[in-house]
């Protein structure tokens, strides 16, 4: 994995490539490399995957950043392995141990700033909630689909079930505060004696204390791991939004309840399609002889390619509507619809022959190609 290409060179960018850049970027190598336009081509479906890893990393910002800062290594755990990289990634440094700032800034305030009232350490207390971020085609947008999120959080210890004690040990009670968790302090002062109870520095208020840790937790009851969580993408979802999945964040402490995901959702653009609220735009180009006579048109969609047959005298930008060809609405209620946009392609090179037989379709119509002017026929008089 160590020959991955650089994800700006992949999609031919600078470092400070912003994010309209990237997704214009993404957009022209898609439409280059998609498998649609390139059957059984395993070149152009391995460039076109390397696209889709590129810009999954690119428009996420969290993912950029790490990028641009530890390379490859900084968003895939993985890469480099036995080679002095990473390793075991971000989640779990110094085997799995936590860093709770919470706890870090009770050990230093004493639960709160100005003697305020401190939380009791065995109360249960609800797990805090986590954020992760997923990258999905502009076709799962629309359909729905079912994803697994790998999620770094904080689990219950299954070495010791939570109570930080080594298997086969139990805690004891703490021979400092006699399990309750305070000690009282006796000051002698100006006005006499001032009695005040502090946490116990022994046990950190808990009341117990653990012989013999676990050495999967080290007396903690809880580790950071990675999870992995089934997330079932709705119909609809728009770019940039997110989904809360309840309890599925954080463990709680001490029996409580277990935080919440929220998973950010990112959508690929289409090399083709262009999402307008729930419809979805499509631009389809015509030569000037299917314009003028009409034709039937090969149209892809969501659901598959359709047949539409447009009109003798198509003009350039009009559109015509797929009825309920879009995107189903995120409530379930009804659908969107596609909008086909025609243009007219102009060749841009004709040989003799061709040449001859416009210049003779130009004098039927009474038209002057040189200068533009017309007399009566279709093209009605010369413009101003």
């Amino acid at each position: 994995m160590a020959d991955k290409r650089d994800y700006y060179e992949v999609l031919g960018l600078q470092k400070n490539a912003t994010d309209d850049e990237i997704k214009k970027a993404y957009r022209k190598m898609a439409k280059q490399y998609h498998p649609d336009l390139h059957p059984g081509d395993a070149a152009a479906e391995a460039a076109f995957k390397e696209c889709n890893e590129a810009y999954e990393v690119l428009s996420d910002a969290d993912k950029k950043a790490r990028y641009d800062r530890f390379g490859h290594a900084g968003v895939d755990p993985n890469y480099g392995a036995g080679q002095g990289g990473f390793g075991g990634g971000f989640g779990g440094f110094g085997g799995g141990m936590e860093f709770d700032l919470g706890d870090i800034f009770s050990s230093f305030f004493g639960g709160g700033f100005g003697g305020g009232q401190r939380t009791n350490p065995n109360a249960p207390q609800r797990g805090s909630d986590v954020q992760s971020n997923i990258t999905i085609s502009f076709e799962e947008a629309a359909k729905g689909c079912r994803k697994t999120v790998e999620v770094a959080r904080v689990e219950v210890c299954d070495g010791c079930s939570g109570s930080g004690a080594a298997p086969g040990t139990t805690t004891q009670t703490c021979s400092e505060c006699n399990g309750r968790g305070q000690v009282t302090i006796t000051q002698r002062t100006m006005l006499g004696n001032m009695t005040s109870t502090k946490p116990c520095p022994k046990c950190n208020g808990k009341g117990t204390i653990i012989p013999t840790p676990c050495s999967k937790c080290r007396g903690a009851g809880r580790y950071r791991k990675t999870a992995k969580v089934e997330v079932d993408i709705p119909a609809g979802i728009s770019d940039r939004q997110a989904i809360n999945i309840r309890g599925e964040g954080n463990k709680g402490i001490n029996g409580g309840p277990a935080g919440d995901l929220r998973v950010g959702v990112n959508v690929r653009p289409h090399p083709f399609f262009e999402r307008d609220g729930y419809n979805v735009w499509y631009e389809v180009t015509v030569s000037f002889a299917q314009a003028a006579l009409g034709s039937e048109l090969t149209v892809p969609t969501l659901d598959g390619n359709v047949k539409y047959s447009i009109p003798a005298g198509t003009q350039p930008g009009d559109v015509f509507k797929l009825k309920d060809r879009g995107i189903p609405n995120l409530n379930g209620r009804g659908r969107g619809d596609q909008l086909v946009r025609v243009m007219v392609a102009v060749p841009k090179k004709l040989n003799d022959k061709q040449k001859e037989l416009l210049r003779a379709y130009a004098e039927a119509c009474g038209e002057n190609p040189a200068t533009g002017e017309t007399k009566g026929g279709i093209f009605g008089k010369k413009r101003k």
